[in-house]
């Protein structure tokens, strides 16, 4: 794709050389004159030999290469690289390997990969890729233009919309972690909801999101979870929450719309995130503890980061203090 072509997709404004096809996409401080790429501030965009740039609108121009101008430099570039790295084309169809009920109902341009199973009643959407060795249970609802990688399950009744990107090792349905402890010993509570994850969900490698007790465990539009996230049974996640990996629900944890969970966060039972709240990377998040939207919050338990910082640089003194007290 040329230049101007790629100018053009993004309905942006640019100058220098237009009418070449670049080898490809580099980072900024890497690119060299055949390739294209990205920079957020007009200073970093001079100091790098890529061919084409794309820069915000107060990007100079640079002598022998080409600028794109756009408000937002990084989106419009995740989006030129899908141009230049289309994924790869698989034929619709049915490997000879795999296994399909024939009371399963298949859109058209379905293709199933190597040695998968699709079970009775399934519904799998137009246009659905499923990698070898995924295993589609009883029942279950696959919106279409998904995409399941290798080794992905889903349980029986999992409900999926349009869309979806489930990555290897991803489980989705399990029974949740429920026990009733009597007489001594622990009974288990039967795992009887199940599991609906909305349209443009993305679900990360070995992330695992359990079926509800009674209802329904929810993921809302555009969700997007890393890898190696736990969510417990009757979670219900909000639409475009963004989730780093390694983070774990407890059952009954509410997170509204847009939230900001980092990395190893740790959220007990029945606790609320409010929508557009930020939590950082290793937070703990007590059980029925309420994150109210705005300042972001730090540490374990998780509180507003000013006043986490304030206890830390105060902590940080306690050993000085010590010295100074021993010495009198």
């Amino acid at each position: 794709m040329r230049i101007d072509e790629i100018a053009a997709r993004l309905g942006a404004e640019f100058e220098g050389p237009a009418a070449w096809e670049p080898t490809g996409a580099a980072a900024l401080d890497q690119a060299g004159p055949t390739e294209i790429a990205f920079a957020n501030a007009a200073l970093a965009a001079a100091e790098s030999a890529a061919g084409c740039i794309i820069g915000p609108p107060d990007c100079p121009a640079l002598p022998g290469r080409t600028v794109i101008r756009v408000p937002q430099p990084r989106a419009a570039f995740a989006r030129t690289l899908r141009w230049l790295y289309p994924p790869a084309a698989l034929a619709p169809g049915v490997h000879a390997t795999a296994q399909v009920d024939s009371r399963a109902r298949l859109g058209d341009g379905v293709s199933i990969g190597p040695y998968s199973i699709v079970e009775a009643d399934a519904i799998i959407g137009s246009g659905t890729v499923i990698g070898s060795h995924c295993r589609i249970g009883a029942g279950v609802t696959l919106g279409e233009a998904s995409l399941l990688h290798g080794n992905v399950t889903l349980y029986p009744g999992v409900r999926i919309g349009a869309r979806a990107v489930l990555h290897s090792g991803a489980v989705i349905g399990a029974d949740g972690f429920g026990f009733v402890f009597t007489q001594g010993h622990y009974e288990k509570f039967p795992q009887v909801g199940i599991v609906e994850l909305g349209d443009d969900v993305e679900i990360g490698a070995n992330t695992c999101i359990d079926r509800a007790a009674l209802g329904v465990t929810r993921i809302g539009d555009g969700s997007k979870l890393d890898n190696m996230v736990h969510i417990a049974h009757n979670c219900q996640i909000g639409k475009h929450v963004v989730i780093a990996a390694q983070t774990g629900f407890a059952g009954g944890v509410t997170v509204g719309d847009y939230a900001v969970i980092g990395g190893q966060v740790g959220v007990g039972e029945r606790a609320r995130i409010e929508s557009r709240a930020v939590i950082g990377s290793g937070a703990g998040i007590l059980s029925a503890k309420i994150v109210r939207a705005g300042e972001p919050v730090w540490g374990t338990p998780a509180r507003p980061l000013r006043q986490y910082l304030t206890q830390l640089a105060s902590l940080s003194r306690v050993a000085d203090l010590r010295r100074k007290l021993r010495e009198k």
